[in-house]
């Protein structure tokens, strides 16, 4: 009868409306919880349509879901590995506890933003216990081909193994000027030496020395030169030989006009260097462009080095490790230099507010998500990686409490349906007595 159908679309109000006021309390409970996704309740009626003249009541029912897509605010930190994202996209971790099971793959797990740090073995780890996890990167900092649509590729980023690293000098300028007095007739021919040290591939320090020769000619000048490489790990006997000329003429005076190889390496005149191979590899070293004096030149009575420099440094320890905005993360050395380790990419799924929802504000993929996919952050349509940086709660504290105000208006008004029913039902059982 359709007065036990009232009763039951009451009782069916004040279940819809107790689910939607757990979705408030969990909203409000964590409107300070970085990454939280605030949850709504959709109600819908359920019709059963009239019977012999008289409506039936149906009631409601309710669904849940997370408005994942929805980006809170963003708000700055100290620690550079407080990872938040710029748009779209969601960070690779795993739960600490499956790394202890080394035979099975990881389980993969997406979260939009992570406060990471190196726990007692080096992987970096939140307070929640989610490991980060990236591609590593090879040891010139440069990185393979990864599968795209799987996380096999994908590992704990771990500082251990990069704790120290050497940074071999791979580039040397030399900034020198050569007395063009010593290539005119009558000169001694006397060499002029320079030496600049570098580093080798396992951090320590070697020398290379360069030795200029004056060409001094029967009369008139010459403005030749024999440059001569000298690698202190090899020996005196010298790794390369160039013959070089400067120009005399109005204008150029001064400058390089030809740089003609003996052995030992070649000369690029759009680069302006030579690259000879010393004990530790090839070290392309500047000696400027031809017609250019920003680099060598010949000028006056003086040998004097006017800027000399070089990349590399000795071994260091690791200090420190930063990620930028394309998902690159680097780990700073004591000495001066940082590497590149890791990248960390971006998961994205056709359907992010399909995705099941985890503890520690993380979600797996479902059927109704789509699979992901793995992109190069700031690249497709994922955002971009942003350290020193937490995304907050999507609760809005206002709109929760308005909502809440509401939701109690609701299930007081199904509380009262019932309460009218029963009387109701009283009055009939009144009506046979």
């Amino acid at each position: 009868m359709t007065i036990s159908s009232s009763m039951n679309a009451g009782v069916s109000g004040l279940m819809v409306n107790a689910s939607k006021l757990a979705t408030i309390a969990d909203n409000i409970a964590n409107s300070k919880t970085y990454g939280y996704k605030r949850v709504d309740a959709d109600f819908t009626a359920m019709t059963l349509g009239s019977r012999a003249g008289s409506y039936v009541a149906g009631g409601a029912r309710v669904s849940s879901f997370r408005e994942i897509t929805t980006q809170g605010s963003l708000t700055t930190t100290a620690n550079p590995m407080d990872i938040a994202i710029g748009g779209r996209g969601f960070l690779p971790v795993t739960p600490r506890a499956a790394l202890a099971n080394t035979a099975a793959e990881l389980p993969l797990r997406l979260t939009t933003t992570g406060s990471f740090r190196p726990d007692s073995n080096g992987i970096m780890t939140s307070q929640s216990g989610l490991v980060l996890l990236g591609w590593p990167a090879d040891p010139n900092g440069d990185f393979p081909a990864f599968p795209r649509d799987s996380s096999a590729g994908l590992e704990p980023v771990d500082i251990t193994h990069n704790q120290f690293a050497a940074n071999p000098t791979t580039e040397i300028g030399l900034g020198i000027n050569l007395p063009a007095s010593a290539t005119a007739a009558g000169g001694s021919g006397d060499p002029f030496e320079l030496t600049v040290e570098y580093f080798d591939n396992l951090g320590t320090t070697k020398s290379m020395t360069a030795v200029f020769t004056p060409t001094v000619p029967v009369a008139g000048q010459s403005n030749t030169w024999t440059m001569e490489i000298v690698d202190s790990a090899t020996g005196p006997a010298p790794i390369a030989e160039f013959t070089v000329v400067f120009d005399d003429t109005t204008g150029g005076g001064g400058s390089l006009l030809s740089v003609v190889p003996v052995f030992g390496g070649v000369y690029d005149p759009a680069t302006g260097t030579i690259n000879p191979t010393f004990d530790r590899g090839v070290i392309d070293i500047d000696i400027g462009t031809l017609g250019s004096n920003n680099r060598m030149t010949q000028l006056s009575s003086s040998f004097a080095p006017i800027s000399l420099t070089k990349n590399g440094a000795a071994t260091g320890n690791v200090i420190g490790m930063e990620i930028d905005e394309n998902g690159l993360v680097s780990a700073n050395y004591d000495t001066g230099f940082s590497k590149v380790i890791y990248r960390v990419p971006l998961a994205d799924v056709a359907n992010p507010n399909a995705l099941e929802a985890l503890p520690s504000q993380t979600y797996s993929v479902t059927r109704e998500s789509g699979d992901f996919f793995l992109w190069d952050a700031g690249s497709g349509p994922t955002g971009a990686t942003i350290g020193y940086a937490r995304e907050e709660s999507t609760t809005d504290i206002a709109g929760e409490l308005t909502a809440l105000i509401q939701t109690q208006r609701a299930y007081s008004s199904n509380a009262k349906i019932i309460q009218t029913v029963d009387e109701m039902l009283q009055e009939t059982t009144n009506i046979k007595r």
